[in-house]
């Protein structure tokens, strides 16, 4: 059954990858995943009740993301309903790609750190929707906005849950976490978009005006900048409830999303109600992607499972065992390793598994604030640009915008090695300075 587990993982993985070949969505394959590697292992003898507790476990868990992930679709959904972002697009004229390229990049590794990668990476495919027509266009700058997301979430205390995992279990603090991050994350940028600097070619055409209908021309300026500021506002106020209450970000954000709410209802109240029905929640909410969270909890689901049922412990332990930890190359080769897996399978089970191996001990590579926590953090916040389901980033921006799997493998994958790597020898190179 252990191994059995592991085959139905890989195949519902190519499932998922070879979704346009099959002509099965993505996210039936992903939902057929998760269930079936639960039932089979209950089948392996599992005690029916310890499964019962790990999966609800598990369940807690997802549904934080899942409702987290709601809320902030729904915000900017709401944003976008009002034209709000067409306050920054407005001011962005532009229609060279590259040019255009390196501002968004750039916006979304400064704001990922603020917010963090998941949200960054569904505001953004919203700004290059008003941006750019041309779909393979738009798919290659949602491939560059995943890798600024996970490189601008890596070195931020809240920019990624597993950052956020190590430092709120004390492995690291939020001043090494910068400093030492900070410019690694920056070469995991550079590199692709230097490569892209000189190999994209062409020009941007915007979409389409819709003309305008009644309902749009009712609304004003104001309430465009209105329904911005709070929505940004909403999504910025997540980390600080985070950091002041110390409970989970989908409490936040689902504070936020009503608070968004009030406003709409009080921006169109005097307005006839099929206006107040298009502009408000109830009306948008409708336009949520739910096939892209059905995927989320499918693949989250999966990996739950391989999580409980020790796979992935086991695979942790092996890298120990086989590589060794004892010195800095083989820190250096464990710790990228875990971030190419991340790719593969979530990177928050691979680096609680590393929590869970190894003790702070003074003196040591794992001493706290020391060199394998903060490593770790920067290659698992990170590797997972690889694939496009490597990350929380990567999954919404293949949801919302339909990448395929197969497509981000082979134009992007490229980058985002040619950046993770690039990343690990500045930390290298960092480190060799400081240390000597």
């Amino acid at each position: 059954m252990y191994t059995l587990m592991i085959a139905l993982f890989v195949l519902g993985y190519a499932a998922i990858a070879f979704e346009h070949t099959i002509k099965i969505d993505k996210a039936a394959s992903a939902l057929i995943t998760g269930v079936v590697l639960w039932a089979v292992y209950v089948f392996s003898g599992a005690d029916i009740h310890d499964t019962e507790h790990h999966l609800l476990e598990h369940l807690s868990e997802i549904a934080s993301i899942l409702f987290f992930l709601l809320g902030a679709m729904t915000i900017v959904e709401v944003v976008d309903a009002h034209e709000g972002f067409s306050v920054i697009t407005d001011r962005i004229r532009t229609s060279k790609p590259v040019v255009l390229l390196w501002i968004l990049a750039w916006l979304t590794f400064f704001m990922s750190a603020i917010l963090d990668n998941l949200t960054t990476s569904i505001v953004m495919v919203s700004l290059i929707r008003k941006l750019i027509k041309d779909q393979h266009m738009r798919w290659l700058f949602g491939g560059v906005i995943v890798i600024a997301a996970n490189s601008g979430g890596a070195w931020s205390p809240i920019g990624d849950v597993t950052t956020t995992m190590l430092w709120i279990g004390g492995y690291v603090s939020t001043g090494n976490i910068i400093s030492y991050i900070f410019l690694p994350s920056v070469a995991v940028l550079l590199a692709p978009l230097l490569y892209l600097t000189f190999t994209l070619k062409g020009t941007i055409n915007r979409p389409d005006e819709v003309a305008s209908t009644s309902s749009h021309n009712s609304i004003s300026q104001r309430e465009k900048t209105t329904a911005l500021l709070v929505g940004v506002g909403g999504l910025l106020f997540v980390p600080v409830f985070k950091t002041v209450t110390h409970l989970p970000p989908f409490m936040g954000m689902m504070l936020s999303l009503g608070i968004m709410w009030v406003v709409t209802d009080l921006l169109h109240r005097r307005k006839n109600a099929e206006t107040r029905h298009e502009f408000g929640v109830l009306g948008v909410i409708r336009r949520i992607d739910t096939p892209s969270v059905l995927f989320f909890l499918g693949i989250l689901l999966a990996v739950a499972s391989l999580q409980t049922a020790g796979q992935l412990r086991d695979l942790a332990g092996i890298l120990d065992t086989s590589i060794g930890t004892s010195t800095e190359s083989g820190i250096y080769l464990v710790g990228g390793i875990i971030g190419l897996l991340s790719a593969i399978v979530d990177n928050v089970p691979l680096v609680a598994a590393a929590m869970g191996m190894y003790d702070m001990i003074p003196g040591t590579f794992f001493a706290h604030d020391d060199f394998f926590w903060k490593y770790l953090a920067f290659t698992a916040g990170t590797g997972g640009s690889v694939l496009i389901i490597g990350s929380a980033a990567g999954v919404a921006v293949m949801g919302l915008e339909r990448i395929p799997f197969g497509w981000y493998l082979k134009r992007i994958s490229f980058l985002a090695l040619l950046g993770y790597f690039a990343g690990i020898a500045v930390y290298a190179i960092q480190r060799w300075i400081i240390f000597g």
